[in-house]
C-alpha cells in the first residue's frame, strides 16, 4: 500500500475540515435563511410585547416537564432494548446520554443518535455496535407509531380542513396560490434535505457494517425488540414518549389567546405536521418546524403575525431547555469517574 506523504495528509485533513465545516454549516445556514424569510418584515416590538403582556408563563412552565419526562422515557425505553443483549447500562447513564444527544444535535444535526452510544461506552462499557442497533431499533418503532398517528389524525380532520374551506370561502387552489416562489422553493428545499438526511444516515450505518463482528453486534441490537421481557411495558414506554411530546406542545396553546381555542385536534395536527418538520436537518429542526407549524396555524385561523411570533417563542423556549439539560448532564458526567 502507497504511504501518505506530507502534502497528502495535508490534503487530506484539508477535506476533512471542508466536510466538518459544511456538515455543520450547510444546516445552520439554511435554517437562517428560512427565518431570515419568514421573520424579514416582522416587527420585533411585538415579541418584547408578547413576551411581557400576551403571554401566560404559567401554562409554558407547566409545558416544560413534559418535555423532560419524554426525553426520560426514551432513556428508560432504551436500556429496556439493551437488557436482552446482555449489556446493562445505568439508567442514569442512560439519561445523561440521551439528554446529551438532543443537546448535541443542535450543533451538529443527527450526531446525536451516534453520540449517545459512545457516553454509554465511556462510562459503562457498553458495545458500540449494539448500541447503535438498538438505537436503529428504537428510531424504527418511533416512525411506526408516528406513521399511525399521522394517518389516523388527518382522516378524522379532513371534516374540519373542509369545514374550514366552506366557511370562509377558501379553496385548495387559493392556498396554493398564496403560495410565492419562495415558500414552494422552502417546502421543496425542506423535502431534499430530508430525504438526503435518511440517505446519509443510512449510509453511516452501512459504514458501521464493514466487518462480520460489528455486523453482527448491530444485528443483535436490531432484533433485541423481540426479546424485551415486557412487552406490553415497552408500549406504554413508547406511548408516553409522544404523549409527552405532545403535552410538551399542546399546553403551550394556551399561553396566548389566539390559540388557546383551537382545541387539543388543531395542536395535534400540528405537532405531527412538525414532527415531520423536524427530520430536515437543521439544528432542533429551526427554520423548517417554524415553516410548518406556521402554516398549519395560519390554516385553523391564526392570524399571519400571531402564528409567526407562537411559533418562535415556542420553539427558542423548548430550545432552550435542550440546552440546559446536556450542560447539566456533560457536567454530571464529568464530575463522575469513568
Amino acid at each position: 500500500m502507497k504511504r501518505l506523504g506530507i502534502k497528502d495528509w495535508g490534503s487530506v485533513k484539508f477535506m476533512h475540515r471542508i466536510r466538518k465545516i459544511v456538515r455543520i454549516g450547510l444546516p445552520l445556514a439554511f435554517a437562517v435563511g428560512i427565518l431570515w424569510w419568514m421573520y424579514r418584515g416582522f416587527r420585533w416590538e411585538e415579541l418584547q410585547n408578547a413576551l411581557s403582556h400576551q403571554m401566560s408563563w404559567t401554562w409554558m412552565l407547566l409545558s416544560m416537564p413534559f418535555g423532560v419526562l419524554a426525553q426520560v422515557l426514551r432513556a428508560v425505553r432504551w436500556r429496556q432494548v439493551l437488557l436482552p443483549t446482555g449489556e446493562r447500562p445505568r439508567l442514569s447513564t442512560c439519561v445523561h446520554a440521551v439528554f446529551l444527544s438532543y443537546a448535541s444535535s443542535l450543533v451538529i444535526p443527527r450526531v446525536g443518535e451516534v453520540l449517545r452510544c459512545g457516553v454509554l461506552r465511556r462510562y459503562d462499557g457498553t458495545n458500540f455496535s449494539c448500541c447503535v442497533g438498538t438505537v436503529v431499533t428504537e428510531r424504527v418503532i418511533d416512525t411506526i407509531l408516528i406513521l399511525v398517528l399521522s394517518f389516523l389524525v388527518f382522516l378524522t380532520q379532513i371534516p374540519v380542513f373542509l369545514s374550514f374551506f366552506r366557511r370562509t370561502g377558501v379553496t385548495l387552489g387559493g392556498v396554493l396560490d398564496s403560495f410565492s416562489m419562495t415558500g414552494y422553493f422552502v417546502t421543496a428545499a425542506c423535502g431534499v434535505l430530508a430525504v438526503l438526511c435518511v440517505v446519509l444516515l443510512a449510509s453511516r450505518f452501512r459504514f458501521l457494517s464493514h466487518t462480520r463482528s460489528v455486523f453482527s453486534d448491530l444485528s443483535e441490537g436490531l432484533l433485541s425488540v423481540r426479546e424485551v421481557k415486557q412487552p406490553i411495558l415497552f408500549l406504554l414506554y413508547s406511548i408516553g414518549i409522544w404523549l409527552s411530546y405532545y403535552l410538551h406542545f399542546y399546553l403551550t396553546f394556551f399561553c396566548f389567546d389566539f390559540t388557546a381555542g383551537l382545541g387539543s385536534l388543531a395542536a395535534l395536527v400540528a405537532f405531527v405536521v412538525g414532527t415531520f418538520a423536524v427530520l430536515v436537518p437543521t439544528p432542533n429542526g429551526a427554520g423548517s418546524w417554524h415553516f410548518a407549524v406556521k402554516t398549519i396555524l395560519v390554516l385553523y385561523g391564526v392570524e399571519q403575525t400571531s402564528g409567526a411570533l407562537f411559533v418562535l417563542i415556542v420553539h427558542t423556549l423548548q430550545t432552550l431547555l435542550v440546552v440546559l439539560l446536556g450542560v447539566w448532564s456533560l457536567l454530571m458526567l464529568l464530575l463522575r469517574k469513568r
